[in-house]
């Protein structure tokens, strides 16, 4: 397997990936940290007792794309729903620290601040290991009137973005006529991507759509055997082998008649197809991998900035799978800055 590229290429398309304005719509979560040592078993049950030392807190789910993209050079203004709590403030207050743009934000007080609580344990291991997740989620759909102010959100803020990123984590915010408002705003001029945990059918007609294999298999499994829209035959849900991932991606781009499909396969890399064709690219980091939380929202937001900055789908794919491979060496949600990137590619190069 080679790059779709030269290395020179995709060094070169590091620097431009700045300066460009995403609106990042999603379901906004505070992930939060509790770490201390677990020396001892509780004597009330064989559970690990965590010594709390230190608390991390910081942007996740839908806000994290965000977080990303700033931190890449980019403009980036998040549309969310946050709670009438102190979570709410935290995540705006971080949000704003970071220098994401927050006129996007909304205040619903009937509904709190999605929360994830992660019980981390230090010690003699190489790296924190975590022993624990509390999560503190509401997936009802918004109310009408709360539905209105985002879509009101989504139109005044994307008509001055160069793209829209819809990053939905099946947490309410992400309901049809969302995503119907952003095919309008974008109205065949704006660049428009997803991440979808599944719900890949409110995506149609989107540039690029990416979802993991466990999510297409999902979703491939909700659908019938034959008919649709398309008269297509779905293929089999499991996705497996090489073959399973061909057929996939061709009828999941067909279906929802987007330009690109993008599938990531964890240590398995990612598979991607646009009109040229269909291409496997194995993981660029394959042996320095600790936590894998928000490797997705690296890949659609490097995705993204490389597609507004003018690179072809394998290329904006095969830069995002650089920038994956450092996130997974960190704890937590993290971002890949551009030198980081340059010193990934290459490093990593030779895999290739």
């Amino acid at each position: 397997m080679t790059l779709p590229c030269p290395v020179s290429e995709l060094l070169a398309l590091i620097p431009r990936l700045a300066g460009h304005h995403v609106v990042v719509v999603g379901d906004l979560f505070l992930d939060e940290y509790l770490i201390g040592q677990a020396s001892r078993l509780s004597r009330e049950a064989p559970v690990p007792v965590l010594e709390l030392e230190s608390r991390r807190r910081l942007p996740g789910g839908g806000a994290n794309p965000a977080m990303n993209i700033v931190a890449l050079g980019g403009r980036a203004t998040s549309v969310g729903v946050i709670g009438d709590d102190e979570a709410g403030q935290a995540l705006r207050a971080l949000l704003a620290q970071a220098g994401v743009g927050t006129d996007g934000l909304l205040t619903d007080p009937d509904r709190p601040t999605t929360t994830k609580t992660r019980l981390v344990a230090q010690g003699a291991l190489r790296f924190p290991q975590q022993i624990a997740r509390v999560d503190r989620v509401d997936r009802r759909p918004l109310a009408p009137a709360v539905e209105a102010r985002v879509i009101e959100r989504v139109r005044a803020l994307g008509a001055e973005a160069d793209a829209i990123l819809v990053s939905d984590y099946r947490s309410g915010l992400i309901t049809p006529a969302v995503a119907q408002a952003v095919r309008e705003v974008a109205a065949g001029s704006r660049l428009i991507t997803a991440d979808s945990q599944g719900r890949l059918g409110h995506f149609v007609g989107f540039h690029l759509v990416k979802c993991n294999r466990w999510e297409a298999e999902r979703y491939l499994a909700s659908l019938p055997l034959e008919g649709g829209e398309e008269g297509l035959s779905r293929p089999a849900p499991e996705l497996r082998t090489s073959v399973d991932f061909e057929a996939a991606t061709a009828y999941l781009r067909r279906s929802l008649k987007v330009e690109t499909i993008l599938i990531t396969r964890g240590p398995e890399g990612m598979s991607l197809r646009d009109g040229r064709g269909y291409l496997h690219l194995p993981a660029a980091n394959r042996t320095e991998v600790f936590d894998v939380t928000g490797a997705g929202d690296t890949v659609i937001a490097v995705t993204t900035l490389a597609l507004i900055a003018g690179a072809a789908p394998p290329v904006a794919a095969a830069l995002a799978n650089y920038a994956a491979g450092l996130v997974v060496r960190r704890l937590g949600n993290a971002t890949p800055s551009p030198a980081e990137l340059d010193w990934a590619i290459r490093r990593w190069s030779e895999n290739f």
